[in-house]
């Protein structure tokens, strides 16, 4: 390797040519970086007292082997961004000259120096002629604007978006022209070049970006899986695979969702959940453990990715299956992806008909719904999700997903529609995040011909008005304060229309049959061709018992949109997991010092303090300690005679102990599990502790995700 500082201008004119690989990211700078470029060139051309700017650095590598006759072109390792930015900053200034006609500037300036010298090898002819060669998304666009021809039909954004920012800037600032060629002139880069015999450019290439701050993590992968391979073996699954993908996603979606698929896709293969910032080195321990070569990996990465747009991207073909991709993408359930990824490969391999996969969705956005209206926290889905397809009989498919969610223990579990239809008509739907949603899935449950709901607005039957009319107090009755505030934002009392104007804060008996649209129709709750307002018209005051009798039966409709899993218990059964085997079972009588002793009351006061903390949790009796669990343990309890010492399930570094009381033992051989020791000795002790023991439980249900 061998490093100088260089001016970026008299770096260009030297140079043969740049050439951005096919394994490299596209261009990606945003208007942002751009400016903070563009302020400090014009910082730099307005002070004489500053001699140089430093951007980055510029590292290569040659494609070949050099001669006297031909310089060959300089593959770009690192700094492609400050490089093609640059590249358009001269473009703009040049063709700034060429509109204004202005002629040569500070000796060095001038259209023709401006294009021959850094644009373009003047005397060489086809690809040749240009100085940077981008990779294949971009290169059209940025050579257009080169040779000031036409924009492909297929165009970059990103490169147009800059472009445009570098025009309208040296248009802003034409009065300081001399300012901006001085600051360009004064622009400095490290010339980074590789030994191809000696220098690994994938080494270099990591270490340059180890922090993952200018590299997105699907970036490194790309680079990872490409750079090192022969030629034709690189352009074969670049141009067969990696592209294709990049255009599935599309431009600005590829920013947004590669990451994230990346992630949800070695979540399904691995079953693990890899930090945001690890997802490159995740992705290098599942490739090294990868059963087949590196392009059996990108067929498969392919494969997936194509899953993914079809899930989240809008990209299925199947109507009733994209519509219900469609409506569990409004709920954000992002985590549940690595569960469908894995679904939609099934059903891509014949395992699964379309009808099946559709129930399957409906079945994930009913679990989804149901626990939110329902306020169980959500900090335990991804774990869900992340295994819930290697419980699954796939001979079996859909019976065993409805058997999976019926088996979830209490924190994960599936609620019943009981609890859902009592949460759903109590709670504020109003406020709720994806209001626009659920209006229109219970609108349009059944419905041949879909109602665009965008088109209506939400109507509150009881007005939301404070101080309500003289006919809506009497209506309601003395407690009509009481009624409002308890029912307001409610199921009960929330519909759609189309005339939220005339309704305002109208009587019902208005709202319900004197309303007209500008034809004189009757366009009332009576007449109204909405479901969600059926059986209005028939309503003859709106009061307490009306909003609860209409939120009672729109609840029962609801339980059937976001339906729950039903299986016979016979089926359920074959499901369950099975008991313990005989002759392994202990009881409380295998532990003498809970039977008796000092120890035996203190024990008897945690038991049931563990086990109120949720209904999930169980106890099992081992030979030498008692577990507490809810899938994993979370406390286990080693009966001494003096002292029952716990084990807590979760990293030291991760509990609170204000008092100090705990002790670290990671990698310290003992009975029960955890790198928390702590003991409990005596009654006044057992709310601070019961506080530790809960810590440790909610990590368990993903409460603290160190790892998130």
């Amino acid at each position: 390797m061998k490093a100088t500082e260089a001016n970026l201008l008299k770096f260009l004119k030297k140079s043969p040519q740049f050439v951005i690989p096919i394994y490299q990211r596209n261009y990606s700078w945003t208007p942002e970086q751009c400016r903070q470029l563009w302020a400090d060139l014009l910082r730099a051309g307005r002070d004489d007292g500053i001699n140089g700017h430093f951007i980055g650095s510029i590292v290569y590598v040659e494609r070949g082997l050099s001669n006297v006759v031909q310089q060959e072109a300089l593959l770009v390792i690192d700094g492609q961004q400050r490089l093609t930015t640059s590249m358009l900053i001269i473009a703009a200034l040049a063709k700034h000259f060429e509109s204004q006609n202005i002629g040569e500037m500070l000796d060095t300036f001038s259209v023709k120096k401006l294009r021959n010298y850094y644009l373009l090898n003047p005397d060489e002819e086809g690809e040749r002629h240009f100085k940077l060669i981008l990779s294949e998304t971009d290169k059209e666009t940025l050579l257009s604007i080169v040779k000031d021809t036409p924009l492909p039909t297929e165009i970059s954004s990103r490169i147009t978006e800059n472009y445009k920012l570098f025009q309208d800037l040296i248009t802003t600032h034409h009065n300081e022209l001399e300012a901006i060629c001085q600051g360009l002139a004064k622009l400095i880069i490290v010339d980074v070049s590789l030994d191809r015999a000696q220098d690994n450019p994938q080494l270099i290439f990591e270490s340059m970006n180890s922090t993952g701050l200018e590299l997105s993590q699907a970036d490194l992968i790309r680079n990872f899986i490409l750079m090192g391979l022969a030629p034709k073996l690189q352009n074969e699954l670049y141009k067969n695979y990696w592209r294709p993908m990049e255009k599935a996603f599309g431009q600005i979606a590829y920013v947004v969702h590669f990451d994230p698929f990346m992630r949800h896709y070695l979540t399904a293969k691995t079953g693990e959940i890899p930090n945001v910032r690890d997802v490159y080195a995740a992705f290098k321990v599942f490739a090294r453990s990868f059963k087949g070569d590196i392009k059996d990996i990108v067929i498969d990465i392919h494969a997936y990715a194509t899953y993914y747009c079809a899930i989240a991207l809008g990209a299925e073909k199947d109507t009733a299956i994209k519509q219900s991709f469609h409506d569990l993408k409004e709920l954000k359930v992002d985590v549940s992806y690595p569960f469908l990824l894995d679904m939609y490969n099934d059903y891509q391999q014949g395992r699964l008909l379309a009808e099946e996969v559709q129930q399957i969705v409906r079945l994930v956005e009913s679990y989804v719904f149901r626990r939110t209206i329902c306020t169980i926290p959500t900090n335990s889905l991804n774990k869900t999700f992340a295994g819930l397809s290697r419980s699954l009989k796939k001979d079996r498919y859909l019976e065993s997903v409805q058997a999976a969610f019926l088996l979830l223990p209490s924190y994960r579990r599936f609620p019943t529609d009981a609890e859902f239809q009592r949460d759903l008509k109590t709670r504020d739907l109003y406020n709720f995040r994806s209001r626009s949603y659920w209006l229109r899935r219970l609108e349009n449950d059944d419905r041949n011909e879909r109602a665009v709901i965008e088109d209506y607005t939400i109507e509150h039957i009881l007005p939301q008005k404070e101080e309500l009319s003289a006919a809506w107090k009497s209506e309601l009755g003395p407690e009509w304060q009481r009624i409002q505030q308890t029912w307001l934002h409610t199921l009960g009392n929330l519909t759609l229309t189309g005339y939220n104007s005339e309704y305002s804060d109208q009587s019902f008996s208005y709202k319900r049959d004197e309303v007209k649209d500008k034809s004189g129709n009757a366009v009332g709750f009576a007449h109204s061709p909405l479901n969600l307002n059926q059986g209005l018209g028939q309503v003859t005051a709106w009061n307490e018992n009306a909003i609860k009798s209409r939120a009672d039966r729109l609840a029962r409709k609801a339980a059937k949109v976001w339906s729950a899993p039903f299986l016979a218990d016979d089926v359920l059964a074959a499901y369950r997991p099975a008991a313990t085997k005989p002759g392994q079972q202990y009881s409380i009588v295998d532990h003498p010092y809970l039977v008796k002793g000092l120890m035996c009351n203190l024990f008897n006061a945690l038991r049931h303090a563990v086990l109120e903390l949720d209904l999930c949790v169980t106890e099992e009796f081992l030979k030498l300690y008692v577990a507490y669990k809810a899938e994993t343990n979370f406390v286990d309890v080693v009966p001494q005679a003096k002292r029952l010492r716990l084990s807590l399930n979760m990293p030291f570094s991760s509990i609170d102990d204000p008092k100090n009381k705990c002790l670290d033992v990671t990698n310290i051989g003992r009975w029960g599990n955890g790198n928390v020791e702590v003991s409990l000795t005596n009654l006044d002790d057992m709310p601070y502790i019961m506080g530790l023991i809960r810590q440790s439980f909610d990590y368990q249900m993903g409460s603290i995700q160190d790892n998130q």
